[in-house]
């Protein structure tokens, strides 16, 4: 490559990698941060929020009727069960999800009303409407950047520039000379804020990369799933999904199920009876309601969904389920590296800090781009003085 052209790409990949980091400023850094918080937002609302998990003892001493009696009688008119969650692990309370009667919430996404149940006495904790919480405020930051209807897809395009942004730092920070070893060294040029703008810039590049892709996989699943060949969910097929009236995923709950909640459990649990509870959902209105029972094997992390089909009581498994995070193993692993669940302390520290740097590679570069401009303004200035 001739010194020439090397020097209008570099200069190429210097306007890209420019105009993305000042272009995209305001976006990346509440984006990143967010990204940043929810990481750990288990801890966070733990630490927040202590009334949710005063349990009196670790076991699930009831039968699940009894929490969802429990659970009832504390929404009242309020709002109606939808589900029951079972804990993961020890010190995890039981919690029951309502749906709230009255019109719907931002999206026309019916509101919910949780509440946080002791396990072995199924004496209610806390109750709260979780969309309203600071967790949730920060999943819709993240995720939509509050853009009512597109915000996911503007989310899912700004990851595309994260991407090469990367791309293009990478390329720039890799020394002309070869001389790798010695561009990792901290003095590579003679501002502080240079020096540190490509120190962070190197050592973050290629997780952010990969939290760049999964979240624009995320961004656009049914896009991103053509591409990979992988189906799309069933029940996007199925005649129970929102092409039908009155079914979908926002369908409200059967009013008078034909099986009773302990029916459908020891249905499922007799399906696979080495498994212990994990969930379970009420029927919903639509072509074939079912019961959503999620149980989790010994030895298996992601719980599997059962569906009990209301009306015969017939057991099969849910392939649309959204049991272990998502309908298809490929889904669920961009998910698990883009969130950090289960991926232990290690790719959650890295993801915490995949989330800080863009804010000081943004603020740093910044400053060097105005530094620069004021630069050449001085430049001008003297040449049509001379």
């Amino acid at each position: 490559m001739t010194a020439s052209l090397s020097g209008r790409l570099r200069r190429l990949w210097l306007d890209v990698h420019l105009w993305i980091g000042v272009g995209l400023l305001v976006a990346i850094i509440p984006l990143s941060l967010s990204g940043a918080i929810l990481v750990w937002h288990d801890a966070l609302d733990r630490a927040t929020h202590g009334e949710r998990y005063a349990v009196s003892g670790p076991q699930v001493a009831l039968p699940p009727a009894a929490y969802a009696q429990s659970a009832q009688a504390a929404f009242g008119r309020e709002a109606r069960l939808t589900q029951i969650r079972f804990p993961e692990k020890a010190g995890d309370p039981v919690v029951a999800v309502g749906r709230v009667a009255g019109p719907p919430g931002p999206g026309g996404r019916p509101r919910s009303l949780n509440l946080w149940i002791d396990p072995p006495t199924a004496k209610v904790l806390a109750k709260a409407e979780v969309a309203k919480g600071f967790s949730m405020t920060m999943h819709r930051l993240h995720g939509t950047l509050f853009i009512p209807e597109i915000g996911r897809k503007v989310v899912g395009w700004i990851g595309w520039a994260m991407f090469v942004s990367c791309v293009s730092g990478l390329w720039l920070w890799w020394p002309r000379n070869g001389a790798v070893l010695k561009a990792l060294r901290w003095r590579r040029g003679p501002s502080t804020l240079f020096n540190l703008h490509h120190m962070v810039g190197f050592w973050i590049c290629l997780p952010l990369a990969v939290l760049s892709l999964t979240g624009v996989y995320i961004s656009f699943p049914q896009t991103s799933r053509a591409l990979f060949g992988v189906a799309p969910p069933p029940q996007a097929q199925s005649p129970q999904g929102g092409g039908q009236r009155g079914g979908g995923r926002f369908a409200p709950p059967v009013a008078r199920p034909n099986l009773t909640l302990e029916a459908a459990t020891a249905k499922a649990l007799a399906a696979a009876p080495s498994a212990t509870l994990a969930g379970v959902s009420v029927p919903t209105q639509g072509k074939a309601p079912a019961w959503k029972v999620q149980v989790r094997e010994p030895g298996v992390k992601a719980p599997a969904t059962l569906a009990v089909d209301d009306a015969t009581g017939e057991t099969k498994a849910d392939r649309g389920g959204s049991g272990g995070g998502g309908p298809d193993p490929l889904s669920r692993w961009m998910r698990r590296i883009h969130d950090g669940a289960d991926m232990g302390i290690v790719w959650q520290t890295i993801i915490v800090l995949g989330g800080i740097a863009p804010v000081v590679l943004s603020i740093t570069g910044l400053v060097m781009w105005l530094r620069r401009r004021a630069r050449r303004r001085a430049m001008h200035r003297r040449m049509a003085a001379a």
